[in-house]
């Protein structure tokens, strides 16, 4: 981490300890949006989270992967619902490389004013559900992130052998919110019929998959936060609850177990950084590094999680308890954009 990603991690916590807590979670859960709009507000007012990724000639910062990154991880920790990861890295990504015929959305999701999303994934994320025909976009997209109120919509389609992207108003679309496991990420169904918007790129199928790979490095990254916070907060249990006249923390087994957890923590992060920074670098094999952080970091997170809960005995899996919460986001978060399973398929066969 350099001074400026500590600086910026900071920034992230301070408003966090300030305006967050585990009640403002679950009203965030149970509110008709899915996440505090005046935590995201000031996020983007105050530390600029929603400009990272937009190049400066548009109102924004032009950080790198590794920023992002740094501000998922804090989020990550506390479970943050928001539209970080669908509108302010995928769609702001995939729009950055647009240039110039986007410039005012770009301006718009910067300022944090607008969110975006982008519809792509079939039946599954390796099926490409939405495809052109006479110009226009039809087709079914599911598992897309924040689809069903974002202003914006991205419509990554196929025409032939191209795939392009038209940008329309996310009020075009028919939408319809899919509640999953995970209550902290909202994902929505989202179908077209003929919609004709701008096509903001053509033959953008590279595009397309480098900023699902800056979006797959920032997840994993998200993922080491989480699964960092779920650690501590057994850590810190494991001091605190007693059983036989001693803190159960001091038992040698459960010890080696958070032990186990710690080395597992460390090590995802090691491959979302290394993800980041191929990325930035622009490394060939930057798509290899991203398939291993995806693929470890996912089963890393569910494995600390399951600990947490196992480690907290029958308070772990109580309704008031945040470690249930932990647990779903950390399923939820594996099958995002495919699998452990596909990440290692795609990995063996790049390596090959």
């Amino acid at each position: 981490m350099s001074s400026e990603l500590d600086d910026l991690a900071s920034a992230v916590r301070s408003v966090l300890d300030r305006r967050w807590s585990d009640a403002a979670l679950r009203a965030a859960i149970d509110s008709p949006a899915g996440y505090d709009a005046d935590l995201w507000a000031v996020l983007c007012e105050q530390v600029g989270v929603a400009a990272l990724a937009v190049p400066e000639e548009f109102d924004g910062v032009g950080a790198g992967v590794r920023a992002l990154q740094t501000v998922a991880q804090e989020l990550g920790r506390r479970l943050i619902p928001s539209p970080f990861l669908g509108s302010a890295v995928f769609a702001t990504t995939l729009l950055s490389a647009a240039g110039t015929p986007a410039a005012g959305t770009l301006g718009d999701l910067a300022a944090g004013t607008r969110t975006a999303a982008v519809a792509f994934a079939g039946e599954d994320f390796a099926d490409r559900a939405l495809r052109v025909r006479d110009g226009s976009v039809s087709g079914t997209a599911r598992f897309v992130l924040d689809g069903d109120l974002a202003d914006d919509l991205l419509l990554v389609a196929g025409d032939g052998d191209r795939t392009v992207v038209h940008l329309i108003d996310g009020e075009s679309a028919s939408r319809r919110h899919t509640p999953t496991m995970d209550p902290t990420r909202r994902l929505a169904e989202v179908t077209v019929d003929g919609a004709t918007g701008t096509v903001v790129l053509d033959d953008a199928g590279s595009v397309f998959a480098h900023a699902l790979d800056v979006t797959c490095a920032v997840l994993a990254a998200e993922q080491v936060g989480a699964a960092a916070q779920a650690l501590a907060a057994t850590v810190e249990y494991a001091k605190s609850r007693v059983q036989f006249g001693r803190a159960i923390g001091s038992f040698q087994a459960l010890k080696h177990r958070m032990a186990d957890m710690f080395v597992l923590v460390e090590a995802a992060r090691s491959a979302a950084y290394a993800a980041g920074e191929a990325l930035e670098r622009g490394d060939a094999d930057a798509g290899l590094a991203v398939a291993t952080a995806k693929a470890y970091c996912s089963e890393a997170f569910e494995a600390v999680a399951g600990e947490m809960i196992q480690l907290h005995g029958g308070i772990g899996i109580t309704w008031e308890h945040d470690a249930h919460l932990y647990f779903k986001r950390a399923h939820g978060s594996a099958q995002l954009f495919g699998d452990p399973a596909s990440f290692l398929n795609r990995r063996a066969l790049t390596h090959s």
